[in-house]
């Protein structure tokens, strides 16, 4: 009998605000909900207060332990660190979700009906 495990995802992201200023690191085992929440002032208390809507920067792991430890490793560098990783996959530092919505092929109404359940 052949057993079938099942594949996860765990990312690292980082976030920013129109202006660029500051930074937020973060981790999830869903990037498409959870760039929905904080596109949505559904995320954290801190990047809604700081409007950090815009992701700048992924990473993607197998494993929940290796993404925790770049999670933790990433937001002890210094602003200056964070951008260099930014610029280094992002030189102009755009806002890529729309791009990953596309890419997971994410229609604007799956997204409205994601925030409309969340919000019940």
């Amino acid at each position: 009998m052949l057993i079938m495990r099942k594949e996860y995802q765990f990312f690292v992201y980082i976030l920013s605000n129109y202006e660029r200023t500051t930074l937020y690191v973060g981790f999830t085992n869903n990037i498409i909900r959870r760039m929905i929440e904080h596109k949505n002032g559904l995320g954290s208390k801190f990047t809604k207060l700081y409007k950090l809507t815009d992701l700048l920067y992924y990473e993607q792991y197998q494993y929940v332990n290796d993404a925790i430890s770049r999670e933790k490793e990433i937001k002890k560098w210094r602003h200056e660190k964070k951008i260099n990783l930014i610029k280094s996959k992002n030189k102009m530092m755009d806002d890529l979700s729309d791009k990953l919505f596309l890419e997971y092929d994410i229609s604007g109404k799956e997204i409205k009906d994601y925030i409309n359940n969340f919000l019940k």
